[in-house]
C-alpha cells in the first residue's frame, strides 16, 4: 500500500503545481484553513474531497472493485444453495454479515470492526504474496485469514456495505500516521452523522476528529478515488474609511480550498 500512496502522492504534487501555475495559489495562500467542525455533509475529519488524477491508485481501486463483483457472484451463491457452498470463506463472510445486520448505527460498526480484526492476522503483502503492495476483496483474505492494514479495510467496507449500511456513509482512507512516520489505510464509516475511523489495530472505534494522528490523503468509495482538501474560511470584510468615501467596499472571499500535503 505504501507504494501506491508515494506514487499517487507525486501526481497529487503534479496537480498542486499545475494549480499553481494556473495561478491559484495567492488564492490558495489568503484562504486560511477552517477549525476541525464536523458537518452531516462534510468527508471524514470535517474535510471536503475531489476526483484525484487516473494513475496507479485508479487502477489498484478498479481491480479490488472488478473482484469484489465476482466475489459478490459466489456469495450469492452461497446464500441461495448453503449446503452446496463448497468456499469456507463465502461461508464466513455471510455469517460475519448476518452478525451486523439486525445491528444499527455505532454498534454496527463496532460488531464488524471487531469481527474483522479477530478474523485476520496480520501479514506483510511482502511475507504472503512477495510482492510490496497487493490489494485483495475480503474472500481472498478472509480465505488466507492474513492480510495487511488496506486488506482489513477492504474487507470492513464490504462487509458493511452487505450488512445495509448506505455505500455514501462508508470511505476507505489512506493516511498518513504522523507518530509513527508510515502510510497506513482504515475504514471511515459514518453513523448518527459522525465519522468513525475502524481501524485493524484499535479495538474500539474513535471518531475522525480524535484521531489527530493521521493526515488524510486519498478517499476511496464507490465514485472512485477522491483527493482531500480542507474547507477554505472566507476572509473577514475589509472596509475603507467612512470619511474617505462612505462607500462600504468588502473583498471577495477566498474560494480556493487549500490542498493537504
Amino acid at each position: 500500500m505504501r507504494s501506491a500512496v508515494r506514487a499517487c502522492a507525486v501526481a497529487r504534487m503534479a496537480l498542486l503545481c499545475a494549480v499553481s501555475l494556473a495561478g491559484a495559489a495567492s488564492a490558495v495562500a489568503a484562504a486560511p484553513l477552517a477549525p476541525f467542525i464536523p458537518r452531516q455533509d462534510a468527508a471524514p475529519f470535517g474535510l471536503v474531497t475531489f476526483a484525484a488524477p487516473d494513475g496507479l491508485l485508479w487502477s489498484k481501486w478498479r481491480g479490488v472493485q472488478a473482484d469484489i463483483a465476482r466475489e459478490e457472484r459466489v456469495i450469492a451463491a452461497c446464500r441461495v444453495a448453503p449446503s452446496d457452498c463448497a468456499v469456507p470463506a463465502a461461508q464466513m463472510f455471510i455469517s460475519l454479515v448476518d452478525a451486523a445486520r439486525p445491528r444499527t448505527g455505532r454498534d454496527r460498526l463496532d460488531t464488524v470492526n471487531l469481527a474483522v480484526n479477530a478474523a485476520i492476522r496480520y501479514t506483510a503483502d511482502l511475507d504472503q504474496h512477495g510482492v510490496a503492495d497487493r490489494w485483495s476483496a475480503p474472500l481472498a483474505t478472509l480465505g488466507s485469514g492474513r492480510g495487511d492494514c488496506e486488506d482489513y479495510a477492504i474487507a470492513k467496507y464490504v462487509v458493511l456495505r452487505a450488512a445495509g449500511t448506505p455505500r455514501g456513509d462508508l470511505r476507505l482512507v489512506l493516511v498518513r500516521d504522523r507518530w509513527i512516520g508510515e502510510d497506513h489505510a482504515v475504514l471511515a464509516a459514518r453513523a448518527d452523522d459522525r465519522w468513525f475511523i475502524l481501524d485493524n489495530r484499535w479495538s474500539a472505534l474513535r471518531e475522525d476528529g480524535d484521531a489527530g494522528r493521521f493526515t488524510p490523503l486519498f478517499a476511496l468509495d464507490h465514485e472512485g478515488v477522491k483527493l482531500f482538501a480542507a474547507r477554505a474560511v472566507p476572509r473577514e470584510p475589509e472596509f475603507t474609511p467612512a470619511a474617505a468615501t462612505h462607500d462600504i467596499v468588502a473583498a471577495s472571499p477566498g474560494s480556493a480550498l487549500p490542498l493537504l500535503l
